[in-house]
């Protein structure tokens, strides 16, 4: 037994229209327009390229009637193709860019072509050109719209267009991934770069602390014995007050952490 899979209103609808991708129709694919009118949101009238056969499959599809075409959307018409004067491009690459079918080959700064038979006529690749060199000529005479145009071609230039999407989409995950890449390598350098240089500086405040204070401390044994020769020196050692012994005690813990020596016995209390 062969399963099927029912499609939804939205690909039903995608599968009536003629896949040209021009976003005449205010969407920015086929797709997306589909989508819009199963939701309600856009009228089953706003696709010039399929003119008005292309309403009447909607219509019949929806249980609706058939209605003319909204030509603010545009009008329906011959299908062109695109055609380059290939003397005055410029290899700028912004026609390929903007086709949303790749029918554009070319390369940065190389002569650009158009290939006949994937073009949908859709003229997004015309307004980007910078020396206006891409002409739309008509290829089908007075047929126009579905007339102009076969299933077989909508059905190709849909793979087209998702082939396109697919790798535009990996092009850019790709590119997210680099860039969060460099980021982390960023990030993870000056951290690295911070651990370096944090403990050399503290390393150094902590020297320049310690020698003062062995400075200071050196200083007053020097006085200290200065003051003891001339019979002079303390005169309390052996009966200091808790409070100031318990003062006494964590200054002596104090210089035991930092490394230092005074040269002296400790006080007895």
């Amino acid at each position: 037994m062969t399963a099927t899979v029912s499609k939804t209103l939205a690909e039903r609808i995608e599968d009536l229209l003629p896949q040209t991708q021009c976003t005449k129709c205010g969407y920015p694919a086929c797709r997306p327009y589909a989508a819009a009118i199963a939701a309600g949101e856009a009228n089953y009238n706003q696709c010039p390229p399929g003119g008005e056969e292309g309403i009447a499959r909607l219509a019949a599809l929806l249980g609706k009637p058939v209605i003319p075409l909204d030509t603010t959307h545009g009008e329906e018409r011959p299908r062109p193709v695109a055609v380059i004067d290939e003397n005055v491009c410029i290899g700028c690459t912004l026609c390929m860019q903007a086709c949303p079918v790749d029918a554009i080959v070319g390369a940065a700064k190389l002569m650009h072509t158009v290939i006949p038979e994937l073009c949908t006529g859709c003229d997004l690749c015309v307004p980007p050109c910078p020396v206006d060199c891409i002409d739309m000529i008509d290829v089908t005479g007075d047929a126009t719209g579905w007339d102009a145009w076969s299933q077989p071609q909508a059905d190709a230039a849909r793979e087209q267009h998702d082939r396109r999407m697919v790798r535009e989409t990996c092009e850019r995950t790709e590119a997210e991934a680099c860039a969060n890449a460099r980021k982390t390598s960023m990030e993870e350098s000056a951290k690295a770069n911070v651990v370096e240089e944090k403990p050399a500086a503290a390393d150094d405040a902590e020297a320049k602390k310690r020698a003062i204070i062995q400075a200071a401390m050196e200083h007053a044994r020097k006085k200290k014995e200065e003051l003891a020769a001339l019979g002079a020196g303390p005169k309390n050692t052996e009966n200091v007050s808790a409070a100031v012994q318990t003062q006494i005690d964590a200054a002596e813990a104090r210089r035991a952490r930092l490394g230092l020596k005074d040269g002296n016995e400790k006080t007895k209390p």
